[in-house]
């Protein structure tokens, strides 16, 4: 995958280039991240890229003609045909999951645009944007954390990024449910022991105890997730074991 980002602060995607899976997925070349600076496209001295918007009111907006420039030259930088989708990180967008984590992760090319102020002009999200994207309901001081944050989360998705290939298939979220709760050494930590059930051997026991604590977990934490899920038999039996054996 190759992934294009537009930012006034390249030096900010350090983080994921030098540390954990992200820096090895780079590293290895299983990813390519190219960072366009969108001051390397002004013309004037000062180098300026904001400007006041029309109409007053706090605050400044990116200015759009070197914005429109880095957008192009990020969509250059991606070899292939067409034009690679482009995606805005704002928080008016659609609210990111692992369903839109997953969608955009297959793609071959992508062009991240952060932005920074108030934002950017309007015009230029309607010729430029495919899609805007949100962490959620709050406002940042600019996109590069939550390019990352969409970075981070993609690179899991690519093959070989993981030591395991099943790491990504039983995060959160990967089957709509929270995952179950996990346990390593020592078999006992002030009082509290690990499950008998794991450390048996016995593998479908197991997988039913997790499937059972995952369903549990959703249901005590975000009870919302549940409702857009069509539960099958074994799902629905192990989940009222859990909700009976929690209220007893």
């Amino acid at each position: 995958m190759h992934i294009a980002v537009v930012t006034l602060f390249p030096e900010m995607f350090a983080a994921i280039s030098e540390q954990g899976i992200s820096s090895r997925a780079l590293q290895s070349g299983l990813v390519k991240l190219d960072c366009i600076n969108p001051r390397d496209f002004t013309t004037d001295r000062h180098r300026t890229v904001d400007d006041k918007p029309f109409g007053g009111g706090p605050g400044m907006l990116m200015k759009s003609a070197p914005l429109k420039a880095a957008i192009a030259a990020g969509r250059e930088r991606l070899a292939g045909e067409g034009r690679p989708h482009t995606v805005y990180l704002s928080p008016q967008g659609k609210p990111l999951n692992q369903g839109k984590v997953l969608e955009l992760a297959s793609r071959d090319g992508l062009v991240i645009v952060c932005g920074r102020y108030q934002g950017v002009d309007a015009r230029l999200l309607e010729t430029e944007i495919d899609e805007e994207v949100s962490l959620g309901d709050f406002v940042l001081s600019g996109g590069e954390l939550a390019a990352m944050v969409l970075i981070d989360a993609m690179i899991r998705f690519q093959p070989g990024a993981l030591g395991d290939e099943g790491s990504a298939r039983e995060d959160s979220f990967a089957n709509g449910l929270l995952h179950c709760p996990e346990y390593t050494r020592p078999q006992e930590i002030d009082g509290l022991a690990v499950p008998e059930v794991l450390l048996s051997g016995d593998h479908e026991a197991i997988r039913k105890w997790r499937l059972k604590q995952s369903l549990g977990v959703t249901w005590l934490k975000r009870p919302d997730l549940l409702e857009s899920l069509e539960l099958d038999q074994e799902q629905e039996s192990l989940l009222k074991q859990f909700i009976d054996e929690y209220q007893a």
